[in-house]
């Protein structure tokens, strides 16, 4: 096993190298993508030209050069490099890179330790790095996929600058196919669309596009394949998801804003592409039945029934058939009249209860089964609202301490149009019955 915290050079690889390892950028400026902090006036480049390196966390997807970025970092400030992962180092291990540290600082020699799936170490190891930050031993350079506001300690956060690491676009994945294509001394043999769609299949992956480039120069073909050639050949990268991480809330987050958008190309959209991604349909059932009952409400009452009957019927049905009881759940919220007045008034009833504590109902409205309670008043007075004129008694039902406050305000679209005529009208009732 090649030791990490070795100081020498390690010796070049015998034999091949892949493609990925032999384009790897040399310098800052050959780095694909990432402008937003490597540009002229991006966080990292004004750092380097300051000489204030701070410690740092990587975010993003796979395949967009964090650990290149970190490599030459401590190339452009004279730092050993020292690289582990968080999946495979231990406590021992992790002692062990910064005992070697410590040496080298003594030595005059700094140390950028770079880790990867930082977010993966637990809050007792993050916070065995805190010290050696502080002190100068480390300068601590993470890399993740998940959002380090979720998954780093806030102590660590709080020492560290977050860069965020972008997914390459097509312009850039093109600059890095001709890049392999000056290195394999050769243009691939595809046709324009089928070209696209190489770059397409990588996903915003550089690592992943340089994978599939190997492949395709390795063929031995005559003249230029197509799309379907090239389809029948090549597999698309799987798309990035993880159901419990960011992606899976991200695209539920997009979903439901669609749905409130009332967009059902886009809300078909994102629901396709969770269960393109393994999402569990009937999470996503009981996610659109939510939507029904957040953001469409009594504007339109059969919206919610329409969410049961479609998780029913994916019950009934499984996949893949049933998913399409839920894509037309889907369309029908997002073209339905939309609502949160009840989402409202109920989260205003919930903070007036918070507020008012044990305030006890007006003893009028109190049933009175014993002569006691008779004699304490309950019952007295309750006028029974049939017996009122227009069936309506215009009591108060609040504390009698209590300001009556005005929670469910329905909005003028779909049925809620009628309920506030209804509302509105024992309004007036309440207030000619109170004079």
């Amino acid at each position: 096993m090649t030791d990490l915290f070795a100081s020498e050079a390690i010796p070049e690889p015998v034999g091949h190298r892949p493609l990925a390892d032999r384009l790897r950028p040399q310098t800052l400026r050959e780095v694909i993508g990432q402008d937003q902090i490597l540009g002229p006036e991006g966080p990292l480049s004004v750092m380097l030209a300051s000489g204030t390196l701070s410690s740092l966390i990587f975010w993003g997807p796979p395949g967009v050069g964090k650990t290149t970025i970190a490599r030459l970092l401590a190339h452009e400030t004279d730092l050993h490099f020292v690289q582990i992962s968080a999946i495979f180092t231990g406590v021992p291990d992790l002692r062990k890179v910064f005992e070697a540290a410590k040496i080298r600082r003594q030595n005059g020699q700094g140390t950028l330790l770079f880790v990867d799936e930082i977010h993966r170490f637990n809050k007792a190891q993050q916070d065995g790095f805190l010290p050696h930050m502080e002190d100068g031993t480390i300068l601590l350079v993470g890399a993740t996929t998940e959002n380090p506001s979720f998954e780093l300690n806030a102590a660590v956060m709080s020492r560290a600058q977050v860069m965020v690491l972008e997914r390459l676009d097509l312009k850039d994945l093109e600059l890095l196919a001709q890049r392999a294509e000056k290195e394999l001394d050769r243009a691939l043999p595809l046709e324009g669309a089928a070209r696209e769609a190489l770059l397409e299949m990588a996903d915003g992956d550089g690592r992943a596009l340089l994978n599939l480039i190997e492949q395709v120069a390795a063929w031995k073909v005559e003249g230029k394949l197509d799309t379907t050639a090239l389809s029948a050949r090549l597999m698309r990268r799987a798309a990035q998801y993880d159901k419990g991480g960011d992606a899976h809330y991200n695209l539920i987050s997009a979903l439901h804003k669609s749905v409130r958008g009332s967009d059902p190309d886009a809300a078909l959209y994102w629901f396709a592409r969770m269960l393109e991604g393994g999402e569990d349909p009937r999470y996503l059932a009981r996610r659109i039945t939510r939507m029904a009952v957040e953001d469409i409400g009594l504007a339109d009452p059969q919206a919610q029934a329409i969410c049961l009957q479609s998780w029913e019927t994916y019950e009934r049905l499984g996949s893949p058939e049933g998913e399409l009881a839920l894509a037309q759940a889907l369309a029908y919220l997002a073209l339905a009249p939309k609502s949160n007045a009840t989402y409202v008034a109920y989260k205003g009833a919930r903070a007036a209860a918070k507020q008012t504590g044990s305030e006890p109902p007006p003893k009028h409205i109190l049933n009175a089964p014993t002569s006691m309670m008779k004699d304490q008043g309950y019952g007295a007075g309750y006028a029974y609202d049939h017996d009122a004129e227009d069936g309506f008694s215009g009591q108060n039902y609040f504390p009698e301490k209590m300001a009556r406050p005005s929670l469910y305000q329905p909005v003028e679209r779909g049925f809620e149009r009628e309920l506030k005529k209804r509302l509105d009208y024992f309004a007036k009732l309440r207030a000619k019955r109170e004079t």
